[in-house]
Formats: C-alpha cells, sequence, structure tokens
C-alpha cells in the first residue's frame, strides 16, 4: 500500500514554521474581524464582572489569542469537534454557543450552559460539538483523542481538535494520546497555544524542546509552527491539517505562537515579564488591529468597524445583564447529573 505523501512541513523536517498566508477576501476578515471583537469584547465583560464578584472561582482569559480558534474555525464544518482546557470562553463562542448561556455559567445561573454547575472552566454544547473546559491540565488531550477514535471507528469525516497550550504540552497523558493517534491514524488534530508562559514560567525555563511542533517526531506526527497572531496564517495551517485529516493521514500538530496579555488568570498579577513586553506585542502584533488595518486599506470606512464593534458590546452587555438577572439554580440541582 503507498504511504501518504508527507505535508510540506515535515518534508523540511517535521516542525518546520510555516509562514505561508492565505489571502482573504474581504467577507473573510469583516467575519473575522466581528468573531475576534466578540471574544475580545466578551472577555472583557468578564474580567469586569469578576472584578465585581459577580464571577467566582477561576477565570482565565482568552484576550491576545482571538486569531486562533476564529481561524481555526474557519477551516472545520459541522460535526467537527472541538474539546480544550480552561482558557475556554473564545472556543465556546467562535463554536457558535450563545454569549447569554456562557456568561450566565461564568456568574452561575440555571440559565448557564452547564446549568450553573460548571463554571468558567466547565462548559460544554453537545449541539456545537464542543466537549468543554477541562479544569485539569491536560485532560483534554486524551479526550480529544477519543472523540477521534468515535469518528475513525464509526466511519465518518469528522476532525476533532485538540486544544492545549504549552504548559499542558509536558504532561504524560500527552504522549500518550500521541502514541494511540498516530498508531491508529485517528483524526485529530493537536492545537498547541504556546501564549510562552505556562502559569507563569517562561517556555525557555520549563520545556527541554521550546518548538512545539517537533512534540510528534517520535510518533511520525507531522507538525507546522504558525503565526497565532495572524488568523490568514492560522486559517491556512488549519486547511491543510483538517485536509491531513480528512484523507485518512492520522493526527497533526500545530504549535500556535501566540500571546496572552492579561495574567495566567485573574488572580494572577504577572510580574513574570515586563509591561515593555506586553505593549509591544500589542502593537506589533495584535490579531484584531491587523485585520482592522487590512480592511481600512481594502476601503471599509472606519464608521462601518466601529458599527460592528458597537453591535458586539450591545450583545456582550446583553449577557452580562442577561447572567446577573437570571435565577441561580435550585437547590435540588446538587443532585441531578452526577455520575455514580
Amino acid at each position: 500500500m503507498a504511504l501518504a505523501k508527507k505535508p510540506a512541513a515535515q518534508e523540511a523536517g517535521n516542525g518546520t514554521r510555516n509562514v505561508a498566508k492565505l489571502s482573504f477576501t474581504k467577507d473573510e476578515d469583516l467575519h473575522a474581524f466581528r468573531e475576534m471583537m466578540l471574544i475580545r469584547r466578551f472577555e472583557e465583560k468578564a474580567g469586569q464582572l469578576y472584578g465585581m464578584g459577580a464571577i467566582g472561582g477561576f477565570c482565565h482569559l482568552y484576550i491576545g489569542q482571538e486569531a486562533i480558534v476564529v481561524g481555526m474555525q474557519m477551516a472545520v464544518k459541522s460535526g467537527d469537534q472541538v474539546i480544550t482546557g480552561y482558557r475556554d470562553h473564545g472556543h465556546m463562542l467562535a463554536a457558535g454557543m450563545d454569549a447569554n448561556g456562557v456568561m450566565a455559567e461564568l456568574t452561575g445561573r440555571a440559565a448557564g450552559l452547564s446549568k450553573g454547575k460548571g463554571g468558567s472552566m466547565h462548559m460544554f454544547s453537545k449541539e456545537k460539538q464542543f466537549f468543554g473546559g477541562h479544569g485539569i491540565v491536560g485532560a483534554q488531550v486524551s479526550l480529544g483523542t477519543g472523540l477521534a477514535f468515535a469518528n475513525n471507528y464509526r466511519g465518518n469525516d469528522h476532525v476533532s481538535l485538540a486544544y492545549f497550550g504549552d504548559g499542558a504540552a509536558n504532561q504524560g497523558q500527552v504522549y500518550e494520546s500521541f502514541n494511540m493517534a498516530e498508531l491508529w491514524k485517528l483524526p485529530v488534530i493537536y492545537v498547541v497555544e504556546n501564549n510562552r508562559y505556562a502559569m507563569g514560567t517562561s517556555v525557555t525555563r520549563s520545556s527541554a524542546q521550546t518548538d512545539f511542533s517537533k512534540r510528534g517526531v517520535s510518533f511520525n506526527i507531522p507538525g507546522e509552527q504558525v503565526d497565532g497572531m495572524d488568523v490568514r496564517a492560522v486559517k491556512a495551517a488549519a486547511d491543510r491539517a483538517v485536509k491531513w485529516c480528512r484523507d485518512g493521514n492520522g493526527p497533526f500538530i500545530l504549535e500556535m505562537q501566540t500571546y496572552r496579555y492579561r495574567g495566567h488568570s485573574m488572580s494572577d498579577p504577572a510580574k513574570y515579564r515586563t509591561r515593555e513586553e506586553v505593549d509591544k506585542v500589542r502593537h506589533d502584533q495584535d490579531p484584531i488591529e491587523q485585520v482592522r488595518n487590512r480592511l481600512l486599506e481594502q476601503k471599509v470606512s472606519e464608521a462601518d468597524l466601529k458599527k460592528i464593534d458597537a453591535e458586539v458590546r450591545d450583545i456582550v452587555n446583553a449577557s452580562a445583564d442577561f447572567a446577573q438577572n437570571t435565577p441561580e439554580p435550585d437547590v435540588s440541582e446538587l443532585y441531578t447529573d452526577i455520575y455514580r
């Protein structure tokens, strides 16, 4: 049986950086702009509500990383699954989950997507094929591999997207998953969101191999490093990886090089990096500003972009009002949805 041709990234040496970008149409840029603005404004509002005490527990914001999940979602189709860790609000919104339901879950309300019992880190939507939100570091990788196993077993052509961070990339279950996925040629894309700091430790201090696209070398899993701040680069890499999986070639690793502007969680003052470092990334690489500038070059007016921002703010403000004015779960819910 003829072996499948390796993608360009692997032919050049597994783990090469691929800088190829798609040329987006104006409509694609407008879609990306709106989706990323929705995530950015939602996360800013979540941060405000957390500061007011309306959101409790842990809360990890996705500000700065919006291009990754938006670009990935532009490459998949209905039926493909998404699973991620605890920095998950952006993934939910990009997957089409209702902002009201997400915000209500953050505030622990009965109308939340997990009935107010999961909070920030544990939300699900079978309808949108979103399988969490997982608080255990790296747990979603093996579960995402299981989703791909189910797809393979059922004989469909769906692909599982398993997101995890640079910190989770050092967990043992990740490599057990890699081995099984390649052994059985499972259709899973491992998306490593490398935002440079695992909780508070720089990848250069915590990882012997800082090129995470090479983490599958010993399993013969191809990988690419991608500019995770440019939605076009993300979409181009996602297209290649999705095709690789749908063609029956097994798993693929995409290392998205990105940056989070806020601390690891809302309780993290992020004193392990300088304000100058954060400001430089915001100025030079912000994913939303890149799209905004392209749209302005395409003669989309500043007024039109402000209108999109206003529409997004209305959605987010409405979700905050909804979340704070809908009832909390009844006490009887303590005994429902329990596995025993």
